[in-house]
């Protein structure tokens, strides 16, 4: 995309327009210390269209793209094989420039893709609806939590420590402006039970995690039980979509709510996203799900069709009847995941979920072969956390010059916790016995 500059007299006009006599009094509401005040250092005011893209490609080129060579990098965003027929039906005209079903009765193949996401989603989670329109696992979580809070009308939220940090605190700014208490209980391995003796009275509901962010995966039947028993619900996060092709829905384990990122199927990492988040519930929490939800019925004459038959968002409610916010979706995302899982079908992800397990058991005998290594994570579907004696940042570094990209160090993500030495590593089906075999040798010798 082309960069079209504004000239004084456009700016001038704009800010006539609006009402401010100059720029600075357009941005009078960001604190002053925040305003930058002069030009960027090191960056020119202007360069000719070819020195910018020269520029911009040599700074592309010092990254090293997850397909240049072993790569074990998950915690929520993980490297699959996307099939090409994928990007070829999404790239189709009427999906590609679609925006949102504003005018919904008439974009029919709209409607249709959304039902059809909807149903695959619940199927998938073991729920009995679910909703299109969240941006990412994270910001699902989010809605979750103040779902909870207004079916059980209750204002305290108790999360687990395996609960992703990035999700934990997205759902801590969400429900603290409202004035939602959110209790984040420390990082664990192997904890979720741990929200067991947080239920109680004024509890809206427990949020775990399985897989954890350690990788740890945990039968949620009695937490759901301990919530249930004290009129709070359990809502369920993963990060990870494909362990759905293994592990036990999370709806079968008496979740009433499960969220999490569908980015796994039919999306590329993309340096972060776009991604898609995914959110299902029970039927009798359906009124107080964000978002919107596609419904098929048939017309006046008989002829099927698809309609939105639940939109509680402000566009289309009174605001403070509104459930959420949300004034977009990541449409393409989501017809992308609904594409990759129709050509996977039950059998394939279950194939895809195996091969996945599969590489992971391969790279955790690999690593604890290792002099120095404890696995921290005892069951798992594809990723792992592993301690060495070496600092993780250090340890990964010496990986890198290697050519072994081996996984994120857990300080990264909870930095006041005694984790400096531990790394979370993952595996999928992208990962080859040779690349694992790659891993353990590059490790080997840097813990020499």
């Amino acid at each position: 995309m082309r960069y079209l500059p504004l000239t004084p007299d456009d700016r001038a006009q704009m800010l006539e327009t609006i009402g401010a006599k100059s720029v600075d009094d357009f941005y009078q509401d960001v604190p002053e210390f925040a305003r930058l005040t002069g030009p960027i250092e090191d960056l020119p005011m202007h360069q000719g269209e070819l020195a910018v893209e020269r520029h911009m490609s040599a700074l592309a080129a010092k990254n090293r793209t997850a397909s240049e060579g072993p790569f074990f990098v998950g915690c929520g965003a993980y490297k699959h094989h996307v099939p090409a027929s994928v990007d070829h039906i999404i790239q189709r005209s009427e999906f590609l420039t679609t925006y949102t079903p504003y005018q919904p009765e008439i974009a029919q193949g709209t409607l249709q893709t959304v039902f059809e996401f909807q149903s695959q989603v619940a199927m998938l989670t073991g729920m009995e609806v679910a909703n299109a329109s969240m941006y990412d696992g994270s910001t699902a979580a989010s809605e979750a939590a103040l779902m909870a809070c207004r079916a059980t009308r209750r204002k305290k939220v108790i999360v687990s420590g395996g609960v992703h940090a990035h999700y934990a605190e997205t759902i801590r700014t969400a429900c603290e402006t409202q004035g939602i208490e959110v209790v984040i209980l420390p990082p664990a391995f192997d904890d979720e039970k741990a929200l067991i003796g947080y239920a109680e009275d004024d509890t809206a509901c427990l949020i775990a995690q399985s897989p954890n962010v350690f990788g740890t995966v945990t039968d949620l039947t009695p937490i759901a039980e301990a919530a249930h028993a004290k009129k709070a619900l359990l809502v369920s996060v993963f990060t990870e979509v494909v362990s759905l092709g293994l592990i036990t829905p999370p709806g079968e384990m008496g979740a009433d709510i499960v969220v999490g990122e569908g980015q796994s199927i039919g999306n590329p990492l993309g340096f972060g996203g776009p991604y898609v988040g995914l959110l299902a519930c029970r039927q009798k929490l359906v009124r107080q799900m964000p978002g919107r939800v596609c419904g098929q019925t048939i017309d006046a004459d008989g002829k099927g069709g698809f309609v939105l038959t639940l939109s509680t968002r402000e566009q289309h409610i009174r605001r403070d009847k509104a459930t959420s916010n949300i004034c977009t979706n990541a449409g393409l995302c989501a017809l992308a995941f609904t594409a990759h899982m129709t050509l996977l079908g039950d059998k394939g992800l279950t194939q895809l979920a195996t091969l996945n397990h599969e590489a992971a058991c391969d790279l955790a005998d690999a690593l604890e072969a290792i002099d120095g290594v404890t696995l921290k994570t005892e069951t798992f579907f594809n990723e792992i956390s592993f301690e060495t004696p070496m600092e993780a940042g250090a340890l990964l570094a010496a990986l890198d010059e290697k050519g072994v990209i081996g996984g994120v160090r857990a300080s990264r993500l909870f930095p006041r916790a005694d984790l400096d030495n531990v790394v979370i590593a993952a595996a999928t089906e992208c990962n080859t016995a040779e690349g694992i075999a790659a891993y353990a040798q590059a490790l080997k010798e840097v813990l020499a």
